[in-house]
């Protein structure tokens, strides 16, 4: 594909409890643009958010920020970013998230965090896309989130193989050497118009 990729990331307007956190949302962030990927976000400057789009930034890579206008002043919108589009709901900002994205990686976060990032996964489930969706469990933050997946298979209530659409790394390297393998075995699926099925 010869058109800029773009990782989208999704994580938390917080700092988190530990340092480890935001330095590996900087680490993600400077990754990515040495990857010469571009980089689409929720459009703030605070939390990990802040920092993945900061190390994008100061290693020379493209920002694409999307920010609901109700949260503009509360999440202090990153207005120096490549680009940001403010848009009027958070059903917006995931789409457009969503459509210029290439893939998905997660970072500790909260309610949004969680919301966003399982979306996007049962949207794969119901083969709107076929983007590769990573889990970044860092400091084993995901763990209960992953034995509940497990008990949502045992239980009947989840296919082993949509529980494989979630893929688990444990540091920013396995992330991204996740989303380039399968980039390269599904090179379609990189490019792929995320919401085409939702618009048919």
């Amino acid at each position: 594909m010869s058109e800029l990729k773009s990782i989208c990331v999704f994580c938390g307007s917080a700092d988190g409890a530990s340092p480890e956190y935001l330095a590996t949302a900087a680490k993600l962030g400077s990754r990515i643009a040495q990857c010469r990927y571009g980089l689409v976000y929720g459009g703030a400057t605070v939390g990990t958010m802040g920092a993945v789009a900061e190390a994008v930034l100061a290693a020379g890579g493209p920002v694409f920020g999307v920010i609901p206008d109700v949260l503009m002043d509360r999440e202090i919108a990153a207005r120096h970013v490549t680009e940001l589009i403010v848009v009027r709901t958070m059903h917006e900002r995931k789409a457009l998230m969503a459509e210029r994205a290439s893939a998905f990686i997660a970072l500790p976060g909260g309610y949004g965090t969680l919301d966003e990032f399982m979306e996007i996964v049962t949207w794969a489930q119901l083969r709107i896309h076929r983007k590769p969706c990573v889990l970044l469990n860092i400091r084993g933050y995901y763990d209960g989130l992953l034995k509940f997946l497990d008990t949502a298979v045992t239980e009947g209530f989840l296919k082993q193989k949509n529980r494989g659409l979630i893929l688990v790394a444990y540091t920013v390297e396995e992330a991204l050497q996740l989303v380039e393998k399968a980039w390269n075995e599904d090179p379609e699926a990189a490019g792929q118009q995320t919401l085409q099925k939702l618009a048919e």
